[in-house]
């Protein structure tokens, strides 16, 4: 089963428990153990300015975006063998689409409203 949108707010709260601990999101924040996800959406594998990725992850070769991101969160050792994030996916369909939802607005490159 592909993306389907989600609850932006559900992902928010899965996010804030399961993904930030390693990942920010805001733009110019540091990278911690894992990437700044800024600017996710149409960046490919393995390319965000100043982390050290693995091999693997700069080799896939693949562009980001929902359908890329629905897969890669379910098993992501598996979807890049070789990758060093260390976590081990969301089962869930929901809440794969809930964090899609919610990265998609988070990292989002547009400008911020006044």
């Amino acid at each position: 089963m592909p993306y389907a949108a989600g609850d932006a707010k559900s992902g928010a709260q899965l996010f804030k428990t399961r993904c930030a601990q390693c990942h920010t999101i805001g733009a110019g924040e540091a990278h911690k153990v894992g990437p700044n996800l800024h600017g996710l959406f149409g960046r490919q594998t393995g390319q965000a300015s100043g982390f050290k990725y693995t091999e693997a992850n700069q080799k896939k070769a693949i562009t980001w975006g929902e359908d890329t991101l629905f897969e890669y969160l379910a098993n992501p050792k598996k979807y890049i063998p070789g990758t060093t994030m260390a976590f081990a996916g969301f089962k869930k369909e929901k809440d794969r689409n809930d964090v899609i939802a919610y990265l998609k607005d988070a990292t989002s490159l547009k400008e911020a409203s006044a």
